[in-house]
């Protein structure tokens, strides 16, 4: 019996075209990890996924397949049943056509061919009878490609992949009825809470008016991380940021909710489900959780309506079994929250400091401490009720995500919903110790900046060649911060960078464990504003500064922060091969409340550096201490002078490039695009 096995056989499918963009998915992807940057991926329409797999007998979450425009064509080496949901699209068995939206019975070495979208809509997608198995990483089977993880190798499918089915149990398999399916058009409208940040802090009343009486076009150069939008430039509330940067668009640093209208500069994006979980842009409205499907069917053209609904009754996104078709935002309008996102207000429990809690959707609060202004002890606040709801952890949280000056607090609304949320975080703030007492664990970590490197030097030059040429910030970003800040050279630029020592505020700014940090000496935080538009290319572990905060990007992808130079890795993709310095149960580099320090290396230097980092073999300076807010307080005032002659001639400056600006007619009212 020699060569025997009993071994089961692996069923397959064979990748004969992979389509556009056809990645694994699962639902609801990857959750509890959005305070370190990794956002939860999954489906963008999660309700055509879904029932892709209620179809062929899955259950709902299991790992299927998303198409983007154009759909693939798949080899089965055994028999199988499938359901092809989404926009709609020619599907062929061998070349016969078959319904969408049915399961169908796909013979050994038959090919299913999912064409190309017909009409509206964007994404299709593939259930599979037993699911796929995939590439689980932190505890999801996901696709996020811009991190590289999850999925089929954390990459789009190609030709010739083989991807392997699971022999999971199923339940009966049924035909999605019409009245179940999703209406996909091709012009939408989508329900949207009002806030977090809305009238009149920040947007004008007539900003508000416009925004939900007018139609957005959606804009070619969109994708999983973000809808880009069309449509007006508002007249805005403010004049700029302050700190947060000169534009008004611009906030000191808080987290962001997939489905938030974040406006980056002039020019607005609905945040996808690969977005970024952390951010200095306002964001006036967020869509629905029950709504959030829509995005993924947004296509180029397409027109967007929103549609303003209160919180309290929009519907549930668990149930997909009740009809979608009915469902038009508008019916249900009654004109929204008449609140501007502002759910309540209180004070500290020592009555120190205002305590503000905004809506963002119907299934987060964001928690904002004092006025809008860098101040440590509002982080101190921060993390005190951060560390109180860890603790505690009720029933239907989900995250928290902590920003410069705030927490976001994502729950299920169904377990817990807002309405008892609220009451929740306001009897945990009564509790809270004083701010002054704060003392928490803080690392030393030093690392490489290569000064100028010649990777953000193309990036800003594929931004001037792709996006905008005319940029104040163009073509030297470092040039820009010496002349917002009042410097005599860029050497002074260079000098500053260097002698700072950078707390880390909050993580995830820009994906995997992307710090936003500031100088703990106010001597020492340039003020910049961010790109606007944002860049669609930044290069992996790129060092910017945005606002009075420095970024250190986790991967490539979009971004606004001005270059100042680029660094090694701080997210660690080859688990389990640990580079010294990380920690054996998880990928990121930095902690919150760690202090960053630079030593300068050459461009080529840094490149062997990232050889050793990414090979396993490299090494960080780490050493361990502490951050108490008494002690920097007692510094703050023993400089006070100093720091106050410093930063009046730093603001001075940016005044001037302000009145630059309006003079060049940046401010001037145009379509953004």
């Amino acid at each position: 019996m020699t060569g025997f096995s009993c071994a089961p056989r692996v069923r397959g499918v064979e990748v004969v075209r992979p389509g556009m963009a056809t990645t694994v998915q699962d639902w609801p992807g990857r959750v509890g990890y959005w305070q370190i940057g990794v956002p939860p991926s999954g489906p963008m329409d999660d309700v055509s996924f879904r029932l892709a797999n209620i179809a062929v007998g899955n259950p709902e979450g299991t790992p299927g397949l998303e198409a983007t425009m154009a759909g693939p064509a798949l080899r089965f080496d055994t028999d199988t049943w499938v359901c092809v949901t989404g926009a709609p699209a020619p599907v062929t068995i061998d070349g016969m056509r078959i319904p969408q939206w049915e399961p169908a019975l796909v013979r050994a070495n038959q090919i299913l061919d999912v064409g190309t979208v017909a009409g509206a809509g964007l994404r299709s997608y593939i259930a599979v009878a037993g699911g796929l198995r995939a590439d689980e990483y932190l505890g999801s089977a996901a696709t996020f490609t811009l991190g590289r993880f999850g999925g089929h190798e954390g990459r789009v499918l190609c030709v010739a992949d083989k991807l392997e089915i699971a022999d999971a149990p199923g339940a009966r398999r049924r035909r999605i009825l019409y009245d179940e399916q999703p209406a996909i058009g091709k012009h939408w409208y989508i329900a949207v809470t009002v806030g977090p940040h809305s009238a009149p802090e920040f947007f004008t009343d007539s900003d508000i008016d416009i925004l939900l009486q007018h139609d957005y076009e959606v804009h070619f150069n969109s994708d999983r991380t973000g809808v880009r939008l069309i449509g007006p430039k508002p007249e805005w509330a403010r004049p700029d940021g302050g700190e947060a940067g000169l534009h008004p668009s611009n906030i000191h640093d808080n987290a962001y909710s997939v489905g938030s209208l974040d406006f980056t500069g002039d020019t607005p994006i609905l945040l996808g489900p690969d977005g970024p979980s952390l951010g200095g842009f306002v964001c006036p409205v967020t869509v629905t959780a029950a709504d959030r499907w829509k995005l993924g069917q947004l296509a180029p053209g397409a027109t967007v309506r929103f549609v303003p609904v209160r919180a309290d009754a929009a519907p549930s996104p668990a149930t997909v079994g009740r009809s979608r078709r009915a469902f038009i935002p508008a019916v249900f309008s009654s004109g929204g929250d008449e609140d501007n996102g502002i759910l309540h207000r209180t004070t500290s429990s020592d009555g120190s400091t205002t305590v503000t809690y905004r809506r963002c959707g119907d299934d987060n609060v964001l928690v904002e401490y004092g006025e809008m202004r860098l101040d440590l002890a509002l982080r101190a606040r921060v993390h005190a009720l951060h560390h109180a709801l860890e603790q505690e952890r009720p029933a239907g949280l989900v995250d928290l995500t902590p920003g410069v000056r705030s927490l976001q607090v994502k729950v299920d609304p169904a377990r817990l919903p807002l309405s008892k949320l609220v009451p929740l975080l306001t009897e945990r703030e009564a509790s809270l110790p004083a701010a002054h007492d704060l003392v928490v664990p803080s690392r030393t970590v030093r690392l490489p900046l290569s000064w100028d490197d010649p990777a953000t030097r193309e990036a800003i030059e594929r931004y001037m060649h792709g996006v905008r040429s005319d940029a104040p910030w163009c073509p030297w970003n470092i040039e820009f911060i010496r002349r917002m800040n009042g410097l005599e050279s860029t050497a002074d630029v260079h000098r500053i960078i260097y002698d700072a020592e950078y707390l880390v505020l909050g993580l995830g700014d820009v994906y995997l464990g992307a710090p936003v940090a500031t100088p703990l000496d106010p001597r020492h935080r340039l003020v910049t504003t961010k790109y606007n538009p944002a860049r669609t290319w930044t290069p992996a572990n790129a060092v910017g500064i945005g606002g009075a905060y420095l970024c250190i990007y986790g991967m490539e992808g979009p971004g606004g922060y001005q270059f100042v130079g680029r660094t090694t890795q701080i997210w660690n993709h080859r688990h389990p091969l640990r580079a010294q310095g990380f920690e054996p149960e998880h990928p990121w580099l930095l902690r919150f409340f760690d202090r960053i320090r630079w030593y300068p290396v050459s461009a080529d230097e840094l490149l062997d550096l990232r050889a050793d980092m990414a090979a396993g073999r490299g090494r960080v300076e780490i050493a361990d201490g502490t951050f108490s807010l008494a002690e920097h307080d007692r510094f703050l005032e023993a400089n006070a002078g100093d720091i106050a002659a410093t930063r009046a001639a730093m603001e001075a400056a940016r005044a001037e490039e302000r009145q630059r600006w309006a003079a060049a007619g940046e401010f001037a009212k145009k379509e953004s695009a």
